[in-house]
């Protein structure tokens, strides 16, 4: 199973997302053997963490945006080093 799979650091985030479900699904059904089920699960944690560090930098540039004083988005601040 691992040997085929794709690389996950070149999964959009869409499709580790999908990758996840499908572990998800898998290990709830309960019908694979233990080993398989142990490297199931670490890859749907490795999965987890792909998307969760995606959504973390989706969250960053969104924090980034500069509002004016109005009250309305004017562009972004970076994010490339401290404040």
């Amino acid at each position: 199973m691992a040997q085929d799979a794709p690389d996950i650091s070149d999964m959009s985030f869409e499709e580790a997302l999908k990758a996840l479900q499908q572990v998800v699904r898998q290990l709830e059904d309960g019908e694979v053997p233990l080993d398989q089920s142990i490297t199931l699960y670490e890859r749907g944690e490795k999965l987890r963490a792909a998307c969760q560090a995606r959504l973390d930098a989706a969250q960053a540039r969104i924090e980034a945006i500069v509002l004016d004083a109005g009250g309305k988005p004017s562009g972004t601040k970076s994010f490339d080093g401290p404040e």
